[in-house]
Formats: C-alpha cells, structure tokens, sequence
C-alpha cells in the first residue's frame, strides 16, 4: 500500500475534453439521479437503470431524455458506466453486466461500505483489509475507478464551477488503470469540478467514509491535504 497521493493542478484543457459519450448508469437514487440529470444535459446519451425496472424510471427519462432500460442492458455500447447501488446489492447485479459495452469503457464506482446502517459486516473488507472498491471489483469483475463517493448529492447540481474559479470543489479519484482514470477525470471536469489523484485503488482508503476528504467541500489544495491526512485505520463507526 503505498503512502503517496498524486497531487494533479494541471486543469484539464478545453481542447482535451471527452466529445460526446455513451454513458449508463446503474442505480438512480441521489447520487445516480443527479448524474443523469448533468450528463444529458451535457449532451451525453445516457441509459439509467435501478433495481425496480425500467417502467419506474419514466419520470426521470421524461425529465432528462435518458434511456431507462434493465440493468443487464446499462453497459451496451458504453464509454463510461457508473456503479452506484448500496454496496450490500453489488453481488446481485446481473451476470455479464458489461457485455456489449464500448472498447476501453470505464467504469466508475461511487460506493461505500455502511455496516451498521446498511450493508451488514462484509469480512473481505473487515478481515482480509480490502478497500471498498477492491472489493466491488471482485464482485463485478472488473476494474473500477473510485470517484463521487464523498460527494454530496445536490452538489452536483448545484455546485459544478468553470474551471480556474476560486470556489471550485474537488473530488479524489481513485484507480489502476491510467487511460479509465483520465477519463473518469475529465468527464468531471466537464461536470464542473477539480479532480486530486489519490492514487490506486489499493489507496482508495484514503477517501473512504470517516476520512478527512469524505464529504469534503474544498478545492484541490485542501483535498490533496486531507488525502494526505488519512489513516488507513478504518473508524471505530464504518466496522461492522
């Protein structure tokens, strides 16, 4: 596990921004939600899935022009597909979940591990020490970055900025893989927020709940800080 966190100052370039993607979302409460309402507004095609079926979702599509469609389905054809469900409900999701998708496609974990209100003790994460995004790649099967899991939900609309304003927020990014990483980054950077690497997904501890940067609301000085600040202990109040 290395100590070193990754502080990135070089905004993102207007000429460097992703051209219009296909993106799908898995799960729609606040975080999910709001990530549609950006994205297709940003002029992103973007299907939305939940656990319920996709005729639930009608408002939300009536909104937004997403596409509601069944889980199985999100990833077809996919640049970016986003992970967001209750960490206990990541083992239940569909067998070939990223069949069909885009070449090189990533993949964005928002999760976190809630034992006592939420998601029951998981002894991977408990016992063997994996991070919470360790852990959702093995149940997933493949490589995720780490990224909004600190995030206020209602920041996302309400608070994106243009890049170089003094108040802009910063979020920590998390991943192994350098290309699905700057990707990741620069979709958010189009949402309107700093991105901090923090490194790989075996650090991603560093922004895990109870740890200075989660829920943070700082720009990227204060973020690199606060990376640097954690301890890899896990908080009395996030063990099962």
């Amino acid at each position: 596990m290395t100590e070193a966190v990754h502080d990135s100052r070089d905004h993102v370039r207007p000429e460097q921004k992703e051209a219009t993607m296909k993106i799908g979302i898995i799960g729609a409460g606040n975080i999910g939600g709001n990530l549609t309402r950006r994205l297709t507004a940003l002029g992103h095609d973007v299907s939305v899935a939940n656990s319920r079926g996709p005729e639930t979702l009608t408002a939300l599509a009536e909104e937004t022009g997403a596409t509601p469609v069944l889980a199985s389905e999100a990833a077809r054809g996919a640049d970016v597909v986003v992970v967001t469900v209750p960490l206990k409900n990541v083992p239940d999701l569909p067998a070939g979940l990223f069949d069909g998708a885009a070449e090189g496609f990533a993949v964005v974990d928002t999760g976190n591990y809630y034992p006592r209100e939420r998601d029951g003790r998981i002894a991977a994460i408990e016992d063997e020490g994996l991070t919470e995004s360790r852990w959702t790649e093995r149940q997933i099967g493949h490589p995720v970055v780490k990224a909004f899991n600190g995030t206020f939900a209602q920041d996302i609309l309400e608070r994106p900025r243009p890049a170089g304003a003094p108040d802009r927020l910063a979020l920590p990014v998390a991943g192994d893989d350098a290309a699905a990483k700057e990707k990741v980054r620069l979709l958010i950077d189009e949402l309107g927020f700093d991105t901090v690497d923090s490194g790989g997904v075996d650090d991603s501890w560093r922004q895990q709940p109870g740890t200075p940067v989660y829920g943070l609301r700082e720009g990227v000085d204060a973020v690199t800080k606060a990376l640097a600040e954690a301890s890899a202990e896990r908080p009395k109040d996030f063990r099962g």
